[in-house]
């Protein structure tokens, strides 16, 4: 009969029949609509086998069933299912009659029915230990099969018996139902876990129902606060029940933390809660001496909250508009508490939405999703521009004001916040007046513009203008000492930078009109008032300043035309002395408060009326940004930080970079004979100005980024030492004895459990490394890890028998010189001892061996040993003795003789031997006796898994001769004990009992990535041959197996695909890890609660338990799961499990194998279900479904109803949102599928949680951060690569952010949340499309603007994976950079600029949004320097300046002009590396390391990238275009084609780079500074560098980039994507022309002020042409302007041509063939005419074809760039084919020229040989070599397969 399986509500038809099993064994798949008859499908499944009549008739009612659900089949896939279950039925009708048992199906099915309910039902019900999951599941169905019998027996008359049994069954049902941790129901309350005393404290305070108002028809019994919540607001059932659980854990955790120091945590948890007081409820409640009515209602205000919150879906993305509608509900909730009578009705209040069932959900929560919904339906899936909707933010920031009054409660339908945004549709009829918005952004207007970082920051960047004033003035007026500063004069021009701060601040005070205008219809007056005035008084301070500085003095310049112009009647110093004190006086008021950081927290922190109106004009009144001010100690550690980076900058800058440049400038500008070379247009331009820029502006870019260098030195610097005082690499990989012993002797020994599954790779690695787990009470002695003892004991048995003096204290002090020789000396004698004790049975026998001990031991005692025992023979002992415990850890019954003979021998040898006087012991037995000497022995020995280890344990002891310090030989392994041992001498909080830690919760979010490998996937070769299981096999080398003995075997198999997805970036490996937690939970929790007698059998004896003995609620077992239950919950957030259960993926088994392989583990799902309407018509409802695994299938526990799709914004966070309701728990740890985690760092998640108890500083800590390993950098070249750079930030740059920077923000995962603190605060990521798309960040950025305090642990420690191939870097830094863009437009960095201190600023803006800035300027620098010189060099402005320079021998012009202007900032970036690796793993190995990555052409990628984030982060805030790119995650074994490299770096690199080259070739052509070759190389080095970085790392950084075979068929697939036109439908990989219009899609959705950038930035490209044309041979000197407008008639008339030829093709190339040749013939032979003529007549040269080239070239591209901006107007001209044509040809062209030197390389075998090893490790390197044998053999490679234990 078939047996029971899980219970409750429908279980998933995906169905495994074991753990592990891949295949689905139900192919019925159920629609959404039908979801109600999966239950009932799933018992015919299961009887089947046993009653295939009675499966029959429960399907038939299936399908009766389905039918009355949805007659009209109008559901998606209810037709199709309908069809196939009918045919199943009509297959299996006669089948199924000839196996029934009784005569007719309704005796049929009443007789299984009476089987079924007596031999599980009243069996199970009657068990000792009966299993709930089995008896619901039985309960379950007997109800199904009772509701398909009355279906069935319609004719005939069911029996009494039946309908009594039927009864039964419905009332034990619904005591049965799911749960998720808690059992609440009348059945759960002998679960262990409900006998905790917290919890059970819990159950009954939140029972406490006296004095509720219940309605009349309510039953009271077993009812509490949270039912009465429900029924009088009208929550949803489930998410009631949700809750009730959550707040039970909530005041079960903190009443068991708190119970024994209430005062205390008391006082700390409602200082942490105060913004949200009913939260502290969670500590009152939990005490005992509360009044229970009191208690009461803090315990209803909790709920409510609670219960809005599980509700609110996407409202949980606005924390104030919760708070909004809890304080509505909170006042009708007191209203009914206290008895209060309406004065509208009369009547006692009552709720506005309650009383009917999801009334909550339909009526509150509903209206503001839907007007959230319209909003984010008007962005335009993220192309429409951020002022033109509404965002979370704008929504939430409406309830910060009092316009959130204007709602009322009930909420008025005709509020302004309901207006839905502005939309038109293509019927829209021209003459309707459009609907126009009421409700406009809120507060702050996100417009792209680069102005934002100047207004976010404006306190920098006006500190670094006024410097570089200052600066300048001192260097031009050559102060010869400090004390010049202090003159009159000098002090005189010094004071104008006050003039330049005035206008600085007039261009904020613009810049906050222009950037609010959008939201100024919402603003109150006074915040239109404060920008008016801002803006008058700062225009008043311009001219009062400028005014008064031109009166007091002499001025000279533009002060002396103010003063011309103002008049020169008065002059009084004076006033503009007392107008700068007057000016400064804010900023000395500002100095104060920030010297006292307290006094500026109390005032921001105030509500008083007179405080508020003297922080108006400073700041806006917000929610956030208040009181963020450090405590004294910390701001002075970054306020020295700071001042001592800004000293060293500035006198950098003052004498490297502005003094060496002042006198070249003068002589510039002193300079008045120049020779122009063109036609100049400003030929009376005074000083020279343009060849001052020239010089200038590359020192002025690399003085505002060179701030970000210092910022690498210093942070480096700081680092290492805090490194080092929190002693990380004490203990370095291969040095961890000496420290191992201390660590050991702190008791921690059974710690290193972990090593035995998780880190060794060979069984006797794993022996070598075991600490025991049981504890011999007989062994006094620590018992070392063996690797550590290993060949200790042959090297003392030799010392002894070698020995030949009589002073045994002397021997004895030669073993003890080394420590870990003589605790292997003492441990092998006291196991030898007992060992002897254990295996002799007889008592005379005993007291032999126990004489002999006493002798031994009586003569060590009085230093007599050596004079009565000769050690010679000791090594005879020692191997008999090894040859007996190879016989007991071997135990065979045959053997036993062998074992007396060895003890009969060994005491020979030890009386006779080694004895020096052989003497007869008084036990000894007679002579005549007939038993033997030890001819009674225990053999075979006890067969306990104590004894086999401590007899192996020894073995190993003995013999082991070989040094075991190289173990384990796993360089991974080796990291992982090395890290784990070193980090317990950090400092960190001391861990508490398992019962009071705090308890926490797990998050993953899961869309659709890999979970584990398939075969498929492992086999599958790519073009070259290589699968990932012969990649694999390579990178992690171990035992091979033979196909027959492997691949027949499905277990193998399933092993195999483990063992390969535990290497790659899969859920598989990230559950793995994360259900380390628990693991190691249920350890630590054994070790507090076991009796001794249980710790000394070890842990795991409890672990290993019978089945029986685990289901005893009272076992040892069972109590650590309750408690690993209570601390501990991982929810796994599969979004769309729901969908790939419907469409059989094979995903959502390998999620329903997780959770059958991790009980606890939980999945969060959105479900997507047609549900029939009342009109008959369907409809799309979602819910928020939570499962879990029981028996074999998955079990819906909750399912929350949601008001629309969750998805609104980006999805991730959106993920995280609907599933965080599941969570439980004071700490939530968000974990990516990319992460993994390791048993030895879980036992440490105890102290990590202690952290938020600590003192982090004026603030609790709100998240923790932890550092993290990259796993993947053993992978290739590129990804160790990537893995040193995010190590290097996720350790010594979070260190240096959280102290003393204080400004680490949350920088995705795995860091740990403050839980309650975030799902009050808007949750752990904010949601917006496109302007939240670093979605981690913004909860970092959240956090700290609501007072949170974000810190930094690295003592522990989670695994992470980094993609590994160059295209999967350069999407991810894309989506990073994207990212930052858009930041840089956010109010959260705005306001982070505005409301930080000065120096906080300061660390904020070049550890965020500066570090993409500074990478901008970097490269803006070499542009600026080439095209400056392209300025000086053409014009023929440099050669002037030369010859001058030359004659009056000024050498400091000339290196000027010669000097190299661009810092290689990413070598400076590796210094944190390099001290990173330095402190965890020696100097020594950090330089070596380095050198390698060098010599691995490190810097080629580095250069690289930064290309890549200067492209994205520009073109980002210029245009926008963010968006999520999948990278993939995979390993990278395959060859990009040549298109697809295009494809990805045409724009971002290719085309940058050729436009540098063509300015380093013009200006090698034409320039004239420095001597010759060598200084022209010492100039541009670095900048060539780049462009052959920027053209060529793709391909060298692609496998087998440089193999002909590859090249051949990258240029054939080139040419044909190149030529393919397009259109709709076909894919930008297929066609040049659709990718061409996808990637420059960005310019349909940019704005005007967008479009007019670009084509700004397009103009540069004409000055080619200008200067070129000028120097042409063919115009003869002449600098006439008609050259130039000759040169464009010449460009017009080969445009001309070009649209001849392109519409002759498109007319006569088909029907005309021969015309359009002719016409072509023509055209060649008119050109080649042309030129004949130029050459012969006017003095055309070669040479000159080259240069016009180098000139019409990118004057075409430049043209081609406007006519793209402009795309619309081209359009309506008629001229976009021609666009596009011309577009092709220079396309076409870049390619060729790319292409060509790749090609070239590919002729030579070395290179491609060099490129493969240069990218992976040697064994793959060999591999890939060898891959044309392969290919030939492949098949014979893969029928072997490798697994690494």
């Amino acid at each position: 009969m078939a047996s029971p399986g899980s219970s409750g509500r429908r279980l998933s038809r995906t169905y495994t029949n074991g753990m592990f099993s891949g295949e689905v064994l139900d192919s019925e798949v159920v629609p959404s609509s039908l979801a109600p008859i999966a239950t009932i499908l799933r018992v015919a499944n299961e009887i089947e086998p046993e009653r295939p009549r009675v499966a029959y008739l429960c399907r038939f009612y299936a399908f009766e069933k389905a039918h009355r659900l949805d007659p009209t089949s109008s559901g998606r896939g209810v037709r199709q299912f309908k069809t196939a279950l009918l045919q199943r039925l009509e297959k299996d009708n006669e089948r199924s009659i000839r196996s029934r048992v009784k005569r007719s199906d309704a005796r049929e099915i009443q007789s299984f029915y009476q089987q079924y309910y007596e031999q599980y039902v009243k069996a199970l019900d009657g068990a000792e230990h009966a299993d709930r999951a089995q008896l619901a599941k039985a309960y379950q169905t007997a109800g199904v099969l009772f509701e398909v019998l009355c279906a069935v027996n319609k004719t005939e008359e069911v029996a009494p018996e039946i309908i009594a049994m039927g009864r039964d069954i419905k009332e034990k049902k619904e005591i049965y139902v799911p749960y998720n941790i808690l059992p609440l129901d009348v059945a759960g309350s002998s679960q262990a876990i409900m006998q905790l005393p917290e919890i059970k404290a819990a159950v009954d305070a939140l029972r406490n129902i006296r004095g509720l108002p219940w309605s009349a028809a309510t039953k009271q019994s077993n009812k509490d606060v949270i039912d009465w919540l429900k029924e009088k607001f009208g929550f949803q059932k489930d998410n009631v029940s949700n809750q009730r659980e959550h707040l039970i854990l909530l005041l079960a955790n903190v009443h068991t933390r708190i119970q024994s120091k209430t005062e205390t945590m008391n006082k700390s948890y409602v200082g942490l809660l105060s913004p949200f007081f009913f939260l502290t409820t969670i500590i009152m409640c939990s005490l005992p001496d509360i009044q229970q009515d009191i208690q009461q209602r803090k315990l209803l205000y909790m709920g409510l909250y609670l219960l809005i919150w599980g509700e609110a879906a996407n409202l949980r993305f606005m924390p104030e508009c919760l708070c909004y509608i809890f304080h509505n509900m909170a006042l009708e909730l007191h209203g009914m508490l206290a008895g209060n009578v309406s004065f509208v009705t009369g009547e006692n209040i009552k709720p506005a939405y309650g009383g009917e069932d999801e009334s909550f959900l339909r009526k509150v929560v509903t209206p503001i999703y839907e007007i959230i919904q319209k909003e984010a339906a008007s962005n335009e899936c993220g192309t429409a521009t951020h002022s033109s909707w509404r965002n979370y933010d704008d929504l939430n920031e409406y309830f910060w004001s009092d316009h959130c009054f204007r709602l009322g409660w009930p909420m008025r339908a005709d509020s302004d916040f309901f207006v839905p945004p502005l939309t038109t549709t293509p019927f829209q009829t021209i003459s309707k007046k459009p609907v126009t918005r009421k409700l406009n952004k809120i507060g702050f207007v996100e417009i792209r513009s680069f102005w934002h970082i100047f207004r976010s920051f404006d306190r920098m960047w006006t500190f670094y203008i006024l410097c570089l004033q200052a600066m300048i003035i001192l260097a031009w007026s050559k102060t010869n000492s400090p004390s010049d500063i202090f003159e009159d004069k000098m002090l005189k021009k010094l004071s104008s930078i006050f003039i330049t701060a005035s206008i600085l601040r007039l261009l904020q005070s613009v810049l906050d009109i222009a950037f609010t205008f959008k939201a100024s219809r919402n603003m109150r007056f006074t915040g239109m008032l404060r920008l008016v005035l801002k803006f008058a008084i700062s225009l008043a301070w311009v001219i009062t300043l400028s005014t008064l500085y031109a009166h007091s003095w002499e001025p000279n310049g533009l002060m002396k035309s103010v003063k011309n112009w103002l008049g020169q009647n008065w002059r009084n110093p004076s006033l503009y002395t007392a107008a700068l004190v007057l000016y400064l006086l804010p900023n000395f008021l500002g100095a104060a408060f920030f010297v006292f950081p307290l006094l500026r927290r109390w005032i921001e922190n105030s509500n008083w009326r007179i405080v508020r109106l003297m922080l108006w004009w400073s700041q806006v009144p917000l929610y956030v940004g208040r009181g963020m001010h450090e405590d004294q100690f910390t701001l002075f550690k970054y306020t020295m930080f700071w001042i001592l980076l800004v000293i060293s900058k500035l006198l950098f800058s003052y004498y490297v970079q502005i003094k060496p440049l002042v006198e070249p400038t003068k002589r510039i500008m002193g300079v008045r004979q120049i020779v122009y070379t063109w036609h100049e247009l400003f030929p009376n331009a005074k000083k020279n100005i343009a060849a001052v820029l020239s010089l200038w502006s590359p020192v002025i870019l690399i003085y505002f980024m060179d701030t970000q260098i210092w910022y690498a030195i210093y942070s480096t610097l700081f680092g290492g030492i805090l490194g080092a005082f929190r002693r990380l690499g004490e203990v370095i990989q291969g040095r961890t004895g000496n420290k191992l012993q201390d660590f050991l002797s702190f008791g921690m020994k059974s710690s290193l459990v972990f090593v035995k599954r998780t880190l060794s790779t060979t069984g006797k690695e794993m022996n070598l490394m075991l600490v025991p787990y049981s504890s011999d009470p007989n062994l006094s002695i620590v018992q070392w890890p063996p690797f550590l003892l290993a060949s200790k004991i042959p090297v003392a048995l030799q010392m002894a028998a070698e020995y030949r003096g009589k002073d045994n204290i002397d021997l004895w002090r030669k073993i003890k010189a080394d420590d870990y020789r003589h605790c292997a000396v003492e441990e092998c004698y006291e196991a030898f001892k007992a060992v002897i004790k254990t295996i002799i049975r007889n008592e005379p026998d005993k007291r032999i061996i126990e004489d002999i001990i006493h002798t031994v031991e009586r003569d060590i005692q009085a230093n007599t040993f050596l004079h009565h025992f000769k050690l010679s023979a000791l090594p005879s002992l020692a191997s008999k003795f090894v040859r007996l415990v190879e016989l007991l850890a071997r135990p065979d019954p045959n053997a036993r003789d062998t074992v007396i003979l060895l003890l009969q021998d060994m005491y020979e040898v030890v009386t006779k031997d080694m004895m020096v006087e052989e003497v007869e012991l008084k036990n000894t037995k007679h002579s005549n006796s007939t038993n033997q000497l030890f001819d009674s022995v225990l053999y075979p020995p006890p067969a306990t898994d104590a004894w086999f280890e401590q007899v192996n344990r020894l073995h190993l002891l003995l013999t082991v001769k070989e040094s075991a310090m190289d173990v384990p030989v796993n360089l991974e392994a080796r990291r992982r004990i090395a890290f784990f041992t070193n980090s317990l001498f950090m400092d960190m909080p001391r861990a508490p009992r398992v019962r009071k830690m705090l308890p926490f919760s797990v998050l993953t979010p899961y869309y659709s990535e890999d979970i584990v490998f398939t075969k498929e996937q492992l086999h599958l070769e790519n073009e070259d041959g290589v699968s990932i299981l012969f990649y694999l096999q390579k990178i992690y080398p171990g035992k091979r197996v033979s196909d027959a003995d492997a691949w027949g075997n499905e277990e193998f198999e399933m092993q195999l695909r483990h063992w390969a997805s535990f290497r790659g970036q899969t859920l598989l490996r990230t559950v793995r890890g994360m259900m380390y937690y628990r693991r190691a939970l249920e350890l630590q929790a054994f070790l507090d609660m076991a009796s001794d007698d249980e710790i000394l059998e070890g842990y795991k004896v409890i672990g290993c338990s019978s089945k029986e003995t685990k289901k005893s609620q009272r076992s040892v077992w069972a109590q650590l799961q309750a408690v690993a239950d209570m601390k501990f919950t991982y929810v796994a957030t599969c979004q769309i499990y729901g969908l790939q259960k419907r469409s059989g993926d094979q995903r959502a088994t390998d999620i329903l194998n997780l959770m059958l392989k991790h009980p606890s583990l939980r999945v969060a799902y959105i479900d997507e279900v047609e549900e029939t309407q009342k009109d008959n018509k369907s409809k799309k409802v979602y819910y928020s479904v939570l499962v879990k695994a029981v028996d074999g299938l998955d079990q819906e526990i909750y399912r929350i109803k949601l008001p629309g799709p969750a998805k609104l914004g980006e999805g991730k966070p959106e993920n995280q949102n609907h599933a965080i309701i599941f969570t439980r728990g004071e700490a939530l740890q968000t974990i990516d599928m990319n992460q993994d985690n390791y048993l030895e760092e879980a036992f440490k998640m105890r102290n990590l949680l202690e952290e938020f108890h600590e003192d982090h500083g004026v603030r609790p800590p709100s998240i923790l951060g932890v550092r993290e390993h990259i796993f993947t950098g053993s992978v290739s070249s590129l990804a160790w690569f990537m893995s040193n750079q995010e190590t290097s930030f996720v350790t010594i740059g979070q260190r240096v952010l959280a102290n003393p920077l204080k400004v680490r923000f949350h920088y995705g995962h795995p860091d740990v949340f403050d839980r309650l603190f975030h799902i009050t605060r808007g949750g752990i990521s904010k949601a917006s499309k496109v302007i939240n798309l670093s979605e981690d960040i913004f909860a970092g950025f959240n956090s700290t603007l609501r007072r949170g305090n974000v810190t930094h642990h690295e003592y522990i420690q989670v695994g992470k994976g980094r993609d590994v191939g160059l295209n999967q870097i350069t999407l991810f830094e894309a989506k990073v950079a994207n990212g930052n863009g858009e930041q840089t437009l956010s109010r959260d960095i705005y306001r982070l600029g505005h409301r930080f201190d000065f120096f906080r600023m300061m660390s904020c803006y070049f550890t965020t949004v500066g570090f993409y800035v500074n990478a901008l300027i970097v490269v803006l620098t070499v542009y600026v320097f080439l095209y400056g010189r392209l300025y000086l060099s053409l014009s023929g402005m440099e050669k002037s300046l030369l010859k001058v320079a030359n004659m009056k021998k000024d050498v400091s012009l000339q290196a000027a002009l010669a000097s190299q202007s661009l810092v290689q900032l990413g070598l400076l970036m590796a210094l944190p590396m390099i001290m990173e690796i330095g402190l965890e793993r020696g100097f020594r190995t950090a330089i070596s390391d380095f050198i390698i990555m060098q010599l691995q052409l490190a810097s080629v990628f580095f250069t690289f990238s930064l290309g890549t984030k200067v492209h994205y982060f520009g073109r980002t805030i210029l245009h926008g275009g963010a968006k999520y790119r999948a990278t993939g995650r995979g390993f990278v074994v395959r060859h990009e084609r040549f298109a697809e490299n295009y494809r990805l770096y045409s724009r971002s690199h290719f085309t940058k780079a050729l436009e540098l080259m063509i300015l380093l070739i013009v200006y090698v052509a034409y320039g004239s500074s420095g001597n010759g070759a060598v200084a022209y190389m010492f100039i541009t080095a670095s900048m060539w560098f780049l462009v052959v970085t920027w053209l060529f790392a793709p391909f060298l950084f692609n496998p087998s980039g440089f193999e002909w075979q590859k090249i051949v068929e990258d240029w054939d697939d080139w040419n044909r994507w190149i030529a393919n036109s397009g259109g709709i439908g076909i894919a930008a990989v297929k066609s040049w022309q659709s990718w061409w219009d996808e990637e420059h899609s960005y310019l349909n959705h940019t704005g005007l002020r967008g479009r007019i950038m670009e084509s700004l930035l397009a103009i540069r490209f004409f000055l080619y042409q200008y200067g070129l044309v000028y120097h042409l041979n063919i115009t003869s000197g002449h600098k006439n302007i008609l050259i130039y407008a000759l040169s464009w008639l010449v460009i017009i008339g080969i445009l001309i041509v070009l649209k001849i030829v392109s519409m002759g093709r498109r007319r006569f190339s088909g029907d005309f063939q021969l015309m359009f040749r002719l016409l072509k013939g023509m055209l060649f032979m008119g050109f080649v005419s042309i030129i004949i003529i130029l050459f012969v007549v006017v003095g055309l040269t070669v040479g000159d074809l080259f240069v016009t080239l180098l000139a019409f070239l990118p004057t075409g591209w430049a043209l081609l760039q406007i006519g793209m901006a402009c795309r619309p107007l081209v359009e309506s001209m008629g001229f976009w084919g021609s666009v596009r044509a011309l577009a092709r040809s220079y396309e076409f062209f870049m390619g060729l020229l790319i292409f060509t030197p790749v090609a070239i390389l590919a002729w030579f075998p070395f290179v491609s040989e060099f490129q493969t090893r240069l990218l992976f490790n040697q064994a793959f390197s060999r591999a890939s070599r060898s891959l044309g044998s392969l290919r030939a053999g492949r098949n014979s490679v893969n029928e072997t397969s490798t697994i690494s234990p």
